[in-house]
C-alpha cells in the first residue's frame, strides 16, 4: 500500500519560509514524480511543484520562491517555500504519479495535507 505523509505546515508572516516534507512508504520512490499541490478554501486544488530524480517542475506562482528537492535515501521529498506571500496560503498535499505532470487527475495517490498560513 502506498502511504505519503506531510509535515511541516504553520503559520509565518508575509515574507517568511516554511519547509514542507513528504514522506512515502513507495521503496520505488525514485521511479515516480512526487508532486506538490495546494489548495485555498473555495478554490481548486492547485499545481504547486513536482521533481522525478533531478527534473523539476514549477507553477508560474511560485518560481524562484519555491524549492522542490529530494532525499532518496529516506524516501522524502521537500519543497522549501521562501518569500511567502498570503495568497500562498493554502492546504498543501504531496501525491505520486508516474510520470512529471501539472494535472491533479494523473496522480493517484495522495496524503492528507498540511495547512499553511501567511499572514499579511
Amino acid at each position: 500500500q502506498v502511504r505519503l505523509q506531510e509535515s511541516g505546515g504553520g503559520s509565518v508572516q508575509a515574507g517568511g519560509s516554511l519547509r514542507l516534507s513528504c514522506v512515502t512508504s513507495e521503496v520505488t520512490f525514485s521511479s515516480y514524480v512526487v508532486g506538490w499541490f495546494r489548495q485555498a478554501p473555495g478554490k481548486e486544488r492547485e499545481f504547486v511543484a513536482a521533481i522525478r530524480w533531478s527534473s523539476t517542475l514549477y507553477s508560474d506562482s511560485v518560481k524562484g520562491r519555491f524549492s522542490v528537492s529530494s532525499d532518496n535515501a529516506e524516501n522524502t521529498v521537500y519543497l522549501q517555500m521562501n518569500n511567502l506571500k498570503p495568497e500562498d496560503t493554502a492546504v498543501y498535499y504531496c501525491a505520486r504519479c508516474p510520470h512529471l505532470s501539472t494535472d491533479y487527475h494523473q496522480y493517484a495517490y495522495w496524503g492528507q495535507g498540511t495547512q499553511v498560513s501567511v499572514s499579511s
